[in-house]
């Protein structure tokens, strides 16, 4: 059970850097976040895949969100998916933390 709680944690946070990333680029920007390689020059590209690594989750689920003719089953699926990848990106920040 304690285990569960601790994945829960990991993934809470992965999902609220999520968030917080996806809303100050479009904040910044005035634009939504896209999955989408825009090669203005390496660095930025790079910069832009780091991003996406860890606010993908929100990406994910705010595109599953507005596309509503499809079941409902790849809503879930969206959703599973984000929240598997919140656990990732969530204990590769917490890692970094720890370590700073």
């Amino acid at each position: 059970m304690q285990s569960l709680a601790v994945h829960a944690y990991i993934a809470a946070v992965g999902l609220v850097t999520a968030g917080l990333l996806a809303s100050f680029v479009q904040l910044v920007s005035g634009q939504p976040m896209r999955f989408g390689i825009e090669p203005n020059s390496l660095l930025a590209s790079i910069g832009a895949v780091l991003l996406w690594v860890l606010a993908g989750p929100a990406i994910l689920m705010r595109n599953a969100w507005r596309i509503q003719s499809r079941p409902k089953i790849w809503f879930g699926l969206s959703a599973v998916i984000a929240t598997l990848w919140s656990l990732f990106s969530g204990a590769l920040l917490l890692d970094l933390i720890l370590k700073l």
